[in-house]
């Protein structure tokens, strides 16, 4: 696999200060991004939750502009294929302390990974992906909930709980015990009632593929609500599954020992969603 490409601050292998307020305190946000045939997929939703979270943090609103142009830059230096994309914005350089700078001049570093694990995803479809429960809980922030900043050690420390490398991601709880999302994606249970996703208004990130999911299962006669939920209403539901801007939807063939049919989830939810949510956008 090619080794990944930056540009920080549109300079290529550009140095961060170590007066950096995204080094020192997790100051910023980040975006990862799937990369399809050299353009990036679900830009204008990525951007939109970018902003959001900027105007969350009270920093200055991102170049959206600029940033898909080093974007661009990147992709066409790599040999315009796939990959994945981060964009991270950190409140830039301050004075010692948690005080902001102002004015706050962001840092924006801008990596591509070039390699696609189409194969794989498409086998994990098939077959469904092994998951289990976190120990790890996430702390309840609402002004913070819903978007990516840099404070991922709840996700760190998650993931750290196991080494299988069979088991993709770990379902995480907040510290009233309801079900969350996973540590690197936010899930759906299928039960009679139709589909079901736990809210994000108090921890836990807003998935671009999440959104792409409550589009459009309505419109396959799948209704789709947020609700509050403990882990056992994952366990007894009829199906579960996965979704991140890198993955699509992904089926569980396993819950720690709750078994799934992966075959409950309808494939035309899966292709759907996999169409608009892995297609890349060339527009900026």
């Amino acid at each position: 696999m090619r080794p990944p490409v930056s540009l920080v601050d549109g300079k290529p292998r550009g140095s961060l200060d170590v007066a950096d307020r995204g080094l020192l305190y997790g100051d910023g946000l980040f975006e990862t991004i799937r990369v399809e045939n050299g353009c990036p997929c679900l830009w204008a939703a990525h951007m939109a939750r970018l902003g959001l979270g900027a105007e969350r943090l009270g920093m200055p609103a991102p170049d959206v502009v600029l940033l898909r142009s080093e974007a661009d830059r990147l992709s066409a230096e790599a040999g315009d294929g796939d990959g994945v994309l981060r964009i991270t914005l950190t409140r830039g350089v301050g004075q010692r302390g948690y005080r902001p700078p102002s004015p706050c001049l962001p840092t924006r570093i801008v990596t591509l990974y070039p390699g696609s694990g189409r194969s794989d995803r498409r086998v994990s479809e098939r077959d469904g992906v092994r998951l289990t429960v976190c120990r790890m809980q996430l702390a309840e922030q609402p002004r913070l909930a819903g978007i990516k900043h840099l404070n991922r050690l709840e996700q760190v420390l998650a993931r750290a709980e196991w080494d299988d490398p069979e088991i993709v991601d770990g379902i995480m709880t907040d510290s009233s015990g309801r079900a969350v999302c996973g540590t690197m994606s936010n899930f759906f249970v299928l039960d009679d009632s139709g589909l079901r996703t736990p809210r994000v208004d108090r921890c836990g990130v807003a998935g671009t593929v999440r959104a792409l999911v409550m589009a459009r299962a309505p419109s396959l006669g799948l209704p789709v609500r947020e609700a509050d939920m403990g882990l056992e209403e994952l366990t007894q539901a009829r199906a579960l599954f996965i979704t991140n801007a890198l993955l699509g939807v992904l089926p569980a063939a396993a819950l720690d020992a709750r078994r799934y049919d992966p075959r409950e989830i309808p494939r035309e939810l899966i292709e759907a969603v996999r169409q608009a949510a892995l297609q890349s956008e060339s527009e900026t």
